[in-house]
């Protein structure tokens, strides 16, 4: 050991006067702690927070789909959905169905008085319906599609709350169709039969419930369907577009590229960033006030390493004398507060990554700490675990410190032998 850092050691750690040194290290220790702790903590919930509503959104909807423009219908083709999956960052690929309806359900409690809301029906291959309910479904269970008269329905919870749904009760779906009729319905021309004519009617039937948290727009919008039983009665071999998932999202942009120049013209694509880009930029929102947290509480860790380290020089003001008379260069006295500095340093960051980690594992174990699901999409505080913020926090509080501590550090190498035994 050399002697900087064993001098170092014994002024930081060994009770040497009847002031207690050693307790305003253990003050500064803590502060380092608290600080270090606050920033990886700070960053585990932004980042979880992040993480948690993009697997929501991502998991709700596709990492990229493919469309004609303004929405239209298109034939389902092997050969366009060959195209997509030779594509060598795609995961999977399936045809998909969508189709704007006005759901009106009847409330028995109340005089049998109709409910309506809009919604949109998306209708997914069986194993895409499996796989989304599997994760999502609270209510009900996963009917096969037998082709009944009614089409197996299941609605978000909150759509289900505002229409009073309940698991096997029939609604009807009321929809104006696309077309040449239904124009000119708009325009106020056509009689009570072109009314009736222009409107989609079906029956459905409520089969189950599912939540995925994400109440405004989803949850209280989309209703899941059969792709099937959707074709059978509105669109036969229709469909509105394809839905893709990928093995890299960071090559998400260059893979829509590469697939729409694979497909051609009338063919385009978008990301689940761009379509729910609002909800994205909310997200980079928070990310961009971590900066400024970390600014914050960096800076009070700093001036809290130098008042520790201008207190103990003032304390050991003697002993610096008695060293510098003794031949001890200005240098080395300058190192061994910067090696006191390091020391307090590396113990607080030591310290405070022990208490981030176990608050943190404690809270995902128990949850404590709840959230209003319908603004921030989720009903805990989210944790990310990533070594890499422990380990970007722990350096940039040392190197922090350490840059810092070089002002007390050459106020303690200034001093004279006379001035110092003089006190």
């Amino acid at each position: 050991m050399k002697p900087e850092f064993y001098i170092a050691r014994r002024f930081a750690f060994k009770k040497r006067s009847t002031s207690k040194p050693t307790f305003i290290v253990l003050v500064a220790v803590t502060g380092i702690a608290v600080g270090t702790a606050a920033l990886i903590l700070t960053l585990s919930i932004v980042n979880g927070f992040a993480r948690s509503v993009e697997d929501k959104l991502i998991s709700f909807s596709a990492h990229l789909q493919i469309r004609y423009p303004d929405e239209q219908l298109f034939q389902e083709r092997r050969s366009d959905l060959a195209r997509i999956v030779t594509s060598a960052n795609i995961a999977e690929a399936s045809p998909f169905l969508e189709k704007s309806f006005v759901l009106r359900s009847r409330n028995k409690d109340l005089d049998k008085t109709w409910s309506s809301k809009p919604v949109r029906i998306k209708g997914i291959g069986e194993e895409q319906q499996n796989s989304f309910l599997k994760k999502f479904l609270i209510e009900g269970n996963i009917a096969r599609s037998d082709s009944g008269k009614e089409i197996s329905l299941y609605a978000g919870k909150t759509l289900a709350e505002n229409l009073d749904l309940k698991v096997g009760q029939k609604v009807m779906l009321v929809g104006l169709e696309h077309d040449s009729s239904g124009q000119k319905l708009v325009a106020g021309d056509k009689n009570i039969v072109d009314l009736l004519s222009s409107l989609d009617l079906e029956i459905g039937v409520i089969r189950g419930i599912y939540n995925t948290g994400l109440q405004e727009g989803f949850d209280d919008f989309v209703v899941i369907a059969n792709l099937q039983e959707l074709q059978q009665r509105f669109n036969p071999m229709m469909i509105s577009g394809y839905d893709a998932n990928v093995h890299h999202l960071d090559q998400l942009q260059n893979t829509v590229k590469k697939v729409i120049d694979a497909l051609g013209f009338p063919f385009y694509g978008f990301t689940v960033f761009e379509r729910y880009a609002n909800l994205f930029e909310w997200l980079k929102l928070q990310k961009n006030i971590t900066p400024l947290l970390i600014v914050t509480i960096t800076i009070v860790a700093v001036f809290n390493i130098i008042s520790t380290l201008l207190v103990l020089i003032i304390e050991k003001t003697r002993e610096i004398g008695m060293l510098s008379a003794l031949g001890l260069e200005p240098g080395k006295i300058s190192r061994i507060f910067m090696a006191q500095a390091f020391l307090i340093s590396l113990s607080g960051i030591a310290a405070g990554n022990i208490l981030a980690l176990s608050l943190s594992l404690f809270e995902l174990r128990f949850h404590l700490i709840t959230l209003p699901e319908k603004s921030y999409f989720i009903k805990n505080v989210p944790l990310l675990i990533n070594a890499a913020d422990y380990a970007t926090v722990s350096f940039a509080v040392l190197a922090l410190t350490l840059l810092f501590a070089f002002i007390p550090a050459r106020i303690a190498a200034s001093l004279t032998p006379g001035t110092a035994l003089g006190s």
